[in-house]
């Protein structure tokens, strides 16, 4: 079995698919790439079994069919030091080459049966959400998941279709990201019983994947799995078990006061603030009085900052603590022109950032006799 590849397309595509493939695990055959070569063009698979990433791969000129084990970090290794426009693989039975005009690599190589099945997106009926809308969607939510909870389903991201509009949330329990967007249907796929979370690595590894040409992502959950589909790109990855919050209770019905404020100088005096907090010493005072917003941060054997930004308020004084962490999260997600409507009620109760009707964030504030 024999194939030329274009250098730059193939280790694109192969770093997209050795994503899925774990840095530790006991099952050796899972630290490779599988290579498919069929008639629809040859297809590179990487997973961990709970995850997993079909990319099909570009700029290849084969006659042959088959498949092959690669292993993930010699592979990568070579593709990088590679200069050639073009390099040849050749796959022999327990071996496998990498030639290019002055280097040849020979690998050894595992049996491709030995490869778990990983499912390809065969559904007719499944859900669709603008390509960069959704790419934008998950950037927004994400970051506000927990990783290393082990209450609730706080390590994924909540799928929600309803109605003509998809609804992705996402909290550690100190915050809430919520963002919505239009979806449409492709066959008759029904909303989904169960609900649905998704790990948010598999959604970072859709996010990553979904690429410029790419309109549409295809989305089609099952019982316990979900498959996305972007172009030549399919993720497959089980759902997160257990109960995620109810998020709407959390979002404030009425606010106080509602106060504007630009991406860009915001999110520069939320940087300056942030510099003079330590690990026992977060917090940073949030001073909303006449016409102005002054953030100030005070940390012992470190010092205190006091940082003063003009903004459109008069209304009555309001100071209250965030961990500027949490504000610099959200702001770093958003584009500097952006207008952010930020809702306070009082030191105690919960911040809302909008962004138009589309984008909610939500942070719990700290204690001010911290």
């Amino acid at each position: 079995m024999q194939l030329t590849c274009d250098r730059a397309l193939f280790s694109a595509a192969f770093q997209t698919a050795a994503s899925a493939v774990p840095a530790r695990t006991p099952k050796d055959v899972l630290r490779n790439v599988y290579m498919h070569l069929g008639s629809a063009g040859v297809e590179l698979v990487g997973t961990d079994q709970e995850v997993a990433i079909r990319y099909r791969v570009k700029g290849v000129t084969t006659t042959s069919t088959g498949e092959a084990l690669l292993p993930t970090a010699r592979v990568s290794s070579i593709l990088r030091e590679l200069q050639d426009d073009t390099f040849d693989i050749v796959v022999e039975e327990q071996s496998l080459q990498l030639k290019a005009a002055g280097a040849n690599f020979r690998l050894s190589s595992e049996d491709p049966r030995d490869f778990p099945p990983v499912p390809e997106f065969e559904e007719t009926d499944y859900f669709k959400i603008p390509a960069a809308v959704f790419r934008q969607i998950i950037r927004r939510t994400a970051f506000a998941t927990d990783a290393e909870s082990t209450r609730y389903a706080l390590g994924g991201l909540l799928l929600e279709f309803d109605d003509g509009k998809i609804t992705v949330a996402a909290t550690d329990s100190r915050r809430l990201a919520v963002a919505t967007a239009a979806c449409e249907k492709e066959g008759n796929p029904k909303a989904p019983e169960k609900t649905t979370v998704v790990p948010t690595r598999a959604m970072a590894l859709l996010e990553r994947s979904i690429d410029a040409d790419s309109e549409f992502v295809d989305v089609a959950v099952r019982e316990n799995d979900v498959l996305m589909r972007s172009g030549g790109c399919v993720i497959y990855s089980r759902l997160v078990e257990g109960r995620f919050p109810k998020y709407n209770d959390v979002i404030p019905k009425s606010c106080a006061v509602s106060i504007p404020l630009a991406v860009s100088p915001f999110h520069s005096a939320v940087r300056q603030a942030q510099i003079v907090t330590d690990e026992e010493s977060r917090g940073v005072d949030f001073v909303f009085n006449e016409s102005k917003l002054v953030l100030s941060s005070r940390a012992q054997d470190v010092g205190e900052s006091k940082v003063e930004l003009p903004i459109e308020y008069d209304h009555e004084e309001i100071r209250i603590t965030f961990d500027p962490r949490y504000v610099a999260d959200f702001l770093k997600v958003l584009s500097p022109e952006t207008l952010v409507n930020l809702q306070l009620t009082s030191a105690e109760h919960a911040a809302v950032f909008r962004v138009e009707d589309s984008y909610t964030y939500v942070i719990m504030p700290l204690a001010q006799n911290r």
